[in-house]
């Protein structure tokens, strides 16, 4: 009975192994794709001018930026080292942030198909690089408030003590009381809701143009509307990943085994997954890009 008990927590364990080592394949993979299409991007001068595609660096790096750090807590977390908390502060800090800096550029790139769409004759003077530089800092201060709005009530809740604590760097060890996950989520669901009216409508009023469109207008619109479908899509994803850690708790009560399974299966399904599909919207879909990174990668295979 023992030796049964024994054979299973070696293959519990052989299987948390595996999952960590698919883990790590997959975050690798991905970000070598994203840092590829990202050298494509500076390599490429035209592309500096263009809103649609500085808005497509910007998602690449936060993108990255946010599967680097993610993994590493995941690998801190699996191997129970602990840190400071005013460590974990900072990097907790930067990935709420960078959380929702990728649906917010999202929602972004969406209104800039919806101008050059709906308002061609106008596209040119409200996309430039200036307009989206200035895009890309609103974005950023836009993504800071659930942020600011999680630390700002842990600062008020944790006492000078606790900063001094070494533990497992988590994002919930930030929620002491019930009320702040009320806040975030409150917080979350909002922007998320605005972010899915906002796709929405940009998605039926490019269709209201698809349909009045004809020729090669009507094939471009029918290409804009299938790229706002896909951030409909990813925008989705993005949006279940906030129901993950009620999922979790709630299996957590159960059984932990399985809590770590439904929290392994929510990262790669919600976390890293949304991830590997901006290469696929922009990088494979969009012919210019396309084939600058074709050029770019027979130039390092020469």
């Amino acid at each position: 009975m023992a030796g049964n008990d024994s054979l299973t927590v070696v293959v519990g364990q052989r299987q948390i192994n595996l999952q960590v080592i698919i883990v790590q394949i997959l975050v690798f993979i991905f970000l070598c794709i994203n840092m590829l299409l990202v050298v494509t991007f500076f390599r490429k001068a035209c592309f500096h001018t263009s809103a649609r595609y500085i808005l497509f660096a910007v998602m690449l790096l936060s993108d990255s930026l946010l599967l680097v750090l993610t993994d590493v807590l995941l690998i801190l977390s699996y191997f129970q080292f602990p840190m400071q908390v005013w460590l974990c502060t900072i990097i907790t800090a930067v990935i709420l942030l960078y959380f929702t800096v990728t649906p917010v550029t999202l929602t972004a790139m969406t209104l800039e198909r919806y101008v050059a769409i709906c308002m061609p004759l106008r596209h040119a003077e409200l996309c430039t690089a200036r307009h989206t530089a200035h895009a890309t800092l609103i974005i950023h201060a836009v993504s800071s408030v659930p942020c600011m709005a999680i630390l700002f009530s842990f600062f008020a809740s944790a006492s000078l003590s606790f900063f001094q604590r070494n533990l497992i760097c988590s994002v919930e060890m930030f929620l002491l009381q019930a009320w702040q996950q009320h806040l975030r989520s409150a917080v979350c669901l909002f922007y998320f809701l605005v972010m899915c009216i906002v796709i929405i409508f940009c998605y039926e009023k490019i269709m209201q143009v698809a349909k009045a469109a004809s020729g090669e207008n009507k094939k471009s619109t029918q290409k804009g509307l299938r790229t706002v479908g896909l951030h409909v899509f990813q925008l989705l994803l993005c949006l279940i990943q906030l129901l993950c850690p009620f999922i979790e708790a709630a299996v957590l009560q159960v059984d932990f085994s399985m809590f770590v399974s439904v929290r392994y299966f929510n990262y790669i399904l919600f976390n890293v997954a949304p991830k590997c599909l901006s290469p696929l919207i922009y990088g494979l879909r969009d012919e210019t890009f396309y084939l600058a990174l074709k050029n770019h990668t027979c130039f390092i295979r020469c």
